[in-house]
């Protein structure tokens, strides 16, 4: 068969990643920080958009744990007026440019989206999902003026590394000592309330009955986090810190011991009730006063004063007077702009050349598009969070051991979008509940078979049954492995063996001869 050029006429469909649509993406993803950043500059570089100074009403939803209902979308503060353009105020047509209306962008994002998202072949996605090209544009404005590099743009100070604060130091230590999800998100709570001393400043009891979790499990994970470096750290008490770093240097004998529980002693310089109490002459109390002044009484205070942004929720979820839960949107969270049409009429009367009628016309895409994308995310995060809130309902009302298994795809089915979607919703998102804050993807997780026929149990609780099993053993009968899978199977749980195994070894439990000799030792 001969060789030879020829024309050929293919038909195909392809997706097309617009610029709108682009936008409309990082959006989803952005926290409120970089949200914040983002309008800022859009506010700079746009003279169309303002800010909305009005005061609104928070968007929220009703997840009783059987439905969840959305209050209807308003118009814009000034009445939707702003929103229509159709045509130009002056009635003249730019070119062939048309204007579509509020309704007709917001249909055109939905469709854009779902277009995008049900496209399944692999290739395409991966190369059109991607993240780092959706944030690229950044780097590609930043060095795109005439081709070149520029020195006074070049800035050293983006490259200085950030000072590591107290909580981000014990976050790092917290990440390795814990596999267990609800040991790390108690340990994460108490963490964040440590002061810049390096103190813990609440009350145990307090934690346990916000969390919906025993007393020895948070006193347990407290323990485990007063081993983290510095040395001392998560005291509650001059005393505990004290004696911290005395265990650590393994000097925290009896005589010690009576020595930091009588501290005010010291401070009123009694040293006769001090030598009387401790046991010790002269010359040993005075050594034990030499190591007790080298210790250091603030340990948080190694990592300076770095102030740490605090995390501001993007829904609020609250009790509902008719029962179930109420969520709504934290409007301090969302940049309010508008676009002022009185402006835009005043200039576009004016303009005269191609090159201002053309910049006028994309300014006015660009701003109606933002308008459009912060409203559809504030829409497509209330949907995500309704959800959430009506699967994890347990959660809500009994505690962390009641979280349910959840994955992306059973809050995309529900809600009706697609998984991706729902995976750049979730990032970087937090929600305030009756139990704290958390980040939306702490509540999707993996499931354990009923050996039922019943609902999954979630990977967590599962996980908190094996420790609250082995907790409660008595020292004459140490359960191993299959012991625990029988019991766990006789509660409904279908587990393997070798998934009790991996389990208890995430949670740093020993075996079950270890812990027969451990006790034995003990006893």
């Amino acid at each position: 068969m001969a060789l030879s050029p020829k024309l050929e006429l293919k038909q195909s469909q392809s997706l097309v990643m617009t610029p709108q649509l682009m936008q409309a993406i990082k959006l989803l993803q952005l926290g409120n920080l970089d949200l914040i950043a983002y309008v800022e500059a859009e506010l700079e570089r746009n003279p169309l958009l303002e800010r909305d100074e009005a005061e609104e009403r928070p968007v929220a939803a009703e997840a009783n744990g059987a439905d969840t209902a959305e209050r209807p979308d308003t118009e814009a503060a000034d009445g939707g007026d702003r929103d229509d353009f159709s045509s130009d105020p002056d009635g003249s047509d730019w070119g062939d440019q048309s204007f579509a209306t509020a309704t007709e962008i917001s249909e055109k994002l939905d469709t854009d989206l779902s277009n995008l998202y049900q496209d399944d072949r692999p290739d395409t996605t991966e190369r059109l999902l991607d993240p780092g090209q959706l944030v690229g544009d950044a780097w590609a404005h930043s060095g795109s003026r005439g081709g070149s590099g520029s020195d006074e743009d070049y800035n050293l100070e983006a490259f200085v590394a950030a000072d590591v604060s107290l909580g981000d130091h014990l976050a790092e230590q917290l990440a390795l000592a814990f596999t267990d999800p609800v040991s790390r998100l108690i340990g994460q709570y108490l963490i964040d309330a440590v002061d810049e001393a390096g103190y813990l400043r609440t009350d145990l009891l307090s934690v346990a009955e916000k969390l919906g979790c025993p007393l020895e499990l948070v006193e347990s994970v407290l323990a485990e986090l007063q081993r983290f470096d510095p040395a001392g750290v998560c005291a509650r008490d001059l005393s505990e810190c004290l004696a911290l770093q005395l265990i650590e240097r393994d000097r925290y004998d009896p005589a010690m011991q009576k020595l930091v529980d009588n501290l005010e002693l010291l401070a009123r310089r009694d040293f006769a009730g001090l030598k009387r109490i401790c046991g010790v002459d002269d010359e040993d109390l005075v050594e034990m006063i030499a190591e007790v002044k080298a210790l250091n009484p603030k340990p948080g205070n190694a990592f300076g004063t770095t102030l740490v942004q605090p995390v501001v929720p993007d829904a609020l979820v609250r009790p509902a007077p008719e029962g179930g839960w109420t969520v709504e949107l934290n409007t301090e969270t969302l940049p309010k702009v508008l676009i002022n049409q009185s402006y835009y009429a005043t200039v576009a009367t004016g303009a005269k050349g191609d090159k201002d009628k053309q910049y006028l016309t994309e300014c006015l895409q660009t701003a109606n598009w933002l308008v459009k994308s912060l409203d559809q995310r504030a829409k497509t995060i209330l949907k995500v969070a309704s959800e959430i809130v009506r699967q994890q309902d347990a959660f809500l009302t009994h505690g962390v051991q009641y979280l349910r298994p959840l994955n992306l795809r059973m809050i995309a089915d529900a809600i009706g979008m697609h998984e991706s979607t729902v995976s750049r919703v979730t990032s970087n998102k937090y929600m305030a509940t009756n139990r704290g804050i958390f980040e939306f993807k702490y509540f999707f997780t993996s499931s354990i078979a009923s050996s039922e026929g019943g609902d999954a149990h979630s990977s967590e609780s599962v996980r908190h049954r094996i420790k609250e099993l082995i907790d409660k053993e008595r020292p004459s009968d140490i359960l191993s492995d299959d012991t625990l899978v029988k019991m766990l199977r006789d509660a409904g749980i279908d587990i393997a063996r070798r998934t009790v195994a991996k389990y208890r070894e995430a949670m740093n439990i020993p075996s079950s001869v270890q812990r027969r000799r451990e006790k034995q030792i003990m006893a």
